[in-house]
């Protein structure tokens, strides 16, 4: 879907987005703020590169990186609903993943993980693109990240 279908899917559903990104860098955010317009539907987007931040501006959990690392779906759930605390949203996405070069053989390059909050409830998944290098890793993150968000949105027309 694209980033303007989804802002008019989420218009008609009254909802509002925000996002917290990891290995995405922002690019969810921006993808969703270049259209014109986008400020009615999108609230703030969330760069959470670091551990740090992630605690810090989206209250994961130390217990949680430590346990699970930082490419989990628990840290997703975690990202999401932080965000959807700290955010005048009704729908938040989540994205944290190894989008390479690197990776190890439990977490490989292109793993991603996503997470999806509403207020009555988060949904998680974890997506192997592969070693498609950095760039296309990070592009597909983003398009299952609005599909993901597309997805949810239309459960709420249902």
């Amino acid at each position: 879907m694209s980033p303007a279908e989804l802002l008019a899917l989420a218009r008609a559903a009254g909802a509002r987005i925000a996002t917290a990104e990891s290995c995405t860098g922002g690019m969810i955010s921006a993808a969703l703020t270049d259209i014109p317009g986008s400020s009615d539907v999108v609230d703030r987007g969330f760069v959470t590169y670091s551990n740090a931040a992630k605690t810090e501006m989206l209250g994961v959990r130390p217990e949680t990186l430590a346990a699970h690392g930082a490419v989990s779906e628990q840290v997703a759930q975690e990202m999401a609903e932080g965000a959807l605390a700290r955010a005048n949203a009704t729908i938040t996405v989540a994205v944290t993943g190894i989008a390479g070069p690197g990776g190890s053989e439990h977490k490989p390059e292109g793993r991603v993980c996503f997470g999806i909050a509403r207020p009555d409830g988060t949904r998680t998944e974890t997506v192997d693109f592969g070693p498609l290098g950095r760039a296309r890793v990070r592009a597909a993150s983003v398009t299952h990240a609005l599909n993901l968000l597309a997805a949810a949105l239309g459960d709420d027309a249902r």
